[in-house]
């Protein structure tokens, strides 16, 4: 049995995880900034978002794997269907029940949040969960999957930036406010620049496995630039934001995080080859992490 949990563990990218619910954890702290926090709500967000990023993440794993995308040429860890630990049949089947579980999360999640009081939100959020999951799982699943059109990086910013924070704070609060913009777009910047990165690294493999992303169209050079944009303008659009909401030292917490960013951009700009940006994912995921967590903290210290 165990030989068979490793290589489900392995298909989850638990190392994806933190990024994912980066969004949640800076909507709660701004709701718990305004009064309007509550854990069970909490609780419930931060499940269904692990649950859509495991969904994604066995929908690429099975995408790119029935398409031949990961092969031997590609940089990175290998896949479960790639290296044959799981057959395309046992993850559909996980795919189909992971989506059981995504649909059960976001009833009750819709249900704990809003009642029957709120009926236009509870039909907005229906909505919602309904897109996350088509768009969890056709970024490389079906003949006109988006991620092999160039289209994954403004799907990662809606979802991973704008709904996540915009999201998870109107669960709290039940209205949009005009301070979660900017955490958002910061949000949905930098989750574009790791997939940016992972783009940058597969670039030469997705190329001739016809899989068109942003970088293959961009080519190396471009892609660079590109990826020094999306960092360098979530740094500015959150030093905005911590000016324009500045109330307490506590409120820039989270320019820390800018120091590991600069870095991060000096490497990048030096990167050549494909383990120059693989060995730079975790630590850009894990950044974009701490700046949430700092940025989050630092609202309701």
């Amino acid at each position: 049995m165990f030989k068979k949990i490793k290589p489900w563990i392995a298909a989850f990218r638990l190392r994806t995880l933190p990024l994912s619910v980066s969004g949640i954890i800076i909507g709660a702290c701004l709701a718990e900034h305004n009064g309007a926090f509550n854990m069970f709500i909490f609780i419930l967000a931060i499940l269904l978002t692990i649950s859509l990023q495991i969904l994604s993440n066995l929908a690429n794993d099975y995408g790119d794997g029935i398409k031949g995308t990961d092969n031997e040429n590609r940089v990175g860890p290998e896949r479960a269907i790639q290296s044959g630990a799981i057959s395309e049949h046992e993850m559909m089947l996980g795919i189909k029940n992971n989506i059981l579980i995504v649909v059960g999360l976001s009833v009750g999640l819709i249900y704990a949040s809003f009642g029957v009081s709120h009926l236009l939100l509870s039909l907005l959020f229906f909505l919602l969960a309904g897109l996350s999951i088509y768009a969890a799982i056709t970024y490389t699943v079906g003949e006109s999957a988006y991620g092999y059109r160039g289209l994954g990086d403004v799907f990662v910013f809606i979802f991973f930036g704008l709904v996540s924070v915009g999201g998870s704070y109107l669960l709290f609060v039940k209205q949009l406010d005009h301070h979660i913009f900017l955490p958002a777009i910061t949000l949905g910047l930098l989750s574009a620049g790791v997939l940016n990165l992972n783009n940058m690294r597969d670039i030469e493999s997705d190329k001739a496995s016809n899989k068109i992303t942003l970088a293959v169209k961009l080519g190396k050079k471009k892609a660079k630039q590109y990826h020094m944009f999306l960092i360098g303008s979530a740094i500015l659009v959150s030093l905005l934001f911590g000016i324009l909401y500045f109330s307490s030292f506590y409120n820039i917490l989270f320019f820390i995080a800018y120091i590991p960013l600069i870095i991060h951009m000096l490497k990048i700009n030096k990167a050549k080859a494909a383990d120059d940006f693989d060995s730079q994912l975790k630590v850009l995921a894990l950044t974009t992490f701490l700046l949430s967590v700092l940025l989050g903290i630092g609202y309701i210290l």
